[in-house]
């Protein structure tokens, strides 16, 4: 069995997390990794020593950030940030789960949660994208950005709001998201996420292609020579990929694919198991083989549009293999979030088979 507590101790809430961590192995910072020679790989222009990292969402602090270099991620992302504050999901927010096998995303199916985490990771996760103000990330930003040495980067990661606000307030709130962010610096690398449920709306911002245009084509034009990526979700309708692509491909430097599958979670006697959510996100192990298939479509797709954008890899990476079927699947970068929670070791392996 892996070991419980590394990055994240799910015994506690997220905020408590936020304030205490990280845990386990990554508090040791008494050998950290040494990288060796000259970078020799790329990041949306930054050198970096390996083309893997750390995904959004287990980092929200430059404490966390600095942990994750120690160990020899030479990327890393600082958790979704928002343009004003926005609320966590009450506790408890990360569970494990029993998927014996890949993910069934048919509509309905149940997925019971685990009394332990095994090798084969398996987790249910419903934080609900909680943002603190501008004017206390911004700080997180700023102190994060001291931190990467040579051949290391930092991506940023931001999370629209609706709220009911209507769909030009929506497009604009993405707009207004990066501007805060560039205020922090120069050089951003900005990942836009359009893949977590946007309140108000009545499904994930990616699938809706219209609105995902929109936003994409308005975050370009306030910057035309700004960095930045858009996150999506898994899509069962390849064609309806396809459209997306075909209309957002050439704005953006970058796709990250996938993010965690939304699935109904009951406990052993078939009730709810995070409160007044019957839905939570789905990653680790049984999410690979989804993931892996977004990678080879995004690839597909950017030759048959002649597009140039780079594909980040993200979902059930738990170990060099899955790090290689990514690459050998088209991805030009590689992330873990689940994996590099539960293994503080997992980028110096990674290295290691390079």
């Amino acid at each position: 069995m892996v070991r419980q507590v590394q990055l994240y101790d799910d015994r506690l809430d997220f905020l408590e997390n936020k304030a205490r961590g990280p845990f386990g192995d990554y508090t040791d910072n008494s050998h950290p990794y040494v990288n060796r020679g000259e970078p020799a790989y790329d990041f949306f222009g930054i050198p970096v020593y390996s083309p893997f990292g750390i995904g959004a969402g287990p980092l929200p602090t430059p404490a966390f950030i600095e942990a994750a270099l120690n160990k020899g991620f030479d990327i890393v992302t600082l958790k979704n940030v928002r343009t004003d504050v926005f609320p966590l999901n009450p506790y408890p927010q990360v569970r494990p789960v029993d998927i014996p096998g890949n993910l069934d995303v048919r509509p309905g199916v149940k997925v019971r949660v685990a009394d332990k985490y095994t090798d084969r990771l398996a987790v249910a996760n419903s934080f609900g994208i909680p943002s603190v103000s501008p004017a206390e990330w911004q700080p997180y930003i700023r102190g994060a950005y001291k931190l990467p040495e040579k051949g290391q980067a930092l991506l940023v990661a931001f999370q629209g709001i609706a709220r009911g606000r209507g769909r030009d307030d929506f497009v604009q709130d993405h707009v207004h998201g990066v501007e805060l962010i560039k205020e922090t610096g120069e050089n951003h690398v900005i990942e836009i996420n359009l893949a977590c449920p946007n309140e108000g709306e009545a499904v994930l911002a990616c699938f809706d292609t219209d609105i995902s245009t929109r936003i994409v084509t308005a975050v370009r034009e306030a910057n035309p020579d700004l960095k930045f990526l858009i996150k999506i979700a898994y899509f069962a309708d390849h064609e309806q990929l396809k459209g997306l692509i075909k209309n957002v491909g050439g704005l953006v430097d970058g796709i990250t694919a996938i993010n965690t599958i939304p699935t109904l979670i009951v406990d052993k006697d078939g009730k709810e198991v995070f409160p007044g959510r019957p839905t939570a996100g789905i990653s680790g192990a049984p999410i690979k083989w989804a993931g892996l298939e977004m990678t080879r479509l995004l690839k597909q797709f950017r030759e048959e549009f002649n597009y140039e954008y780079k594909i980040v890899g993200l979902g059930g990476v738990l170990s060099a293999a899955d790090f290689h079927e990514y690459r050998d699947a088209g991805a030009d970068t590689v992330m873990a979030v689940t994996g590099a929670m539960w293994n503080p070791n997992l980028a110096a392996e990674i290295k290691a088979s390079l």
